[in-house]
């Protein structure tokens, strides 16, 4: 892996950001007893994403970024999980829940193959 000057290059990190923006619309039609509740919480789980890669890449260690990683990762199964629990509570549609899964498979796929290549070099 070539080395980076900023998070911002990494296609992972410019995934996640685009993710948080879906779920912050999504929310936004989530019923107000849900605004410190299911809201809340997606909302900081998919906003760690990429708050976790961008910390990570800027230690100083291969192992700092690994570990900050394994929490964006930790982060992005506390969504899907979420996305989950808000289809079946009906705040979502299928369609939708389905559309930010997906996203959320892609970018799991790729904080793996970050973290492989980091391991490899460490």
């Amino acid at each position: 892996m070539k080395s980076l000057s900023s998070y911002r290059e990494l296609m992972v990190w410019q995934k996640s950001m685009d993710l948080t923006l879906s779920i912050y619309e999504l929310t936004r039609g989530f019923p107000s007893e849900e605004k410190f509740g299911i809201t809340s919480q997606m909302r900081r789980a998919c906003a760690s994403i990429p708050a976790n890669i961008a910390e990570g890449q800027a230690r100083r260690t291969t192992g700092e970024f690994l570990a900050s990683l394994g929490i964006a990762r930790g982060s992005l199964a506390e969504l899907e999980t979420f996305l989950n629990l808000s289809e079946r509570l009906g705040y979502l549609s299928k369609k939708d829940s389905e559309s930010s899964l997906s996203a959320c498979v892609e970018i799991n796929k790729m904080l793996n193959a970050l973290m492989r290549s980091l391991s490899t070099r460490h």
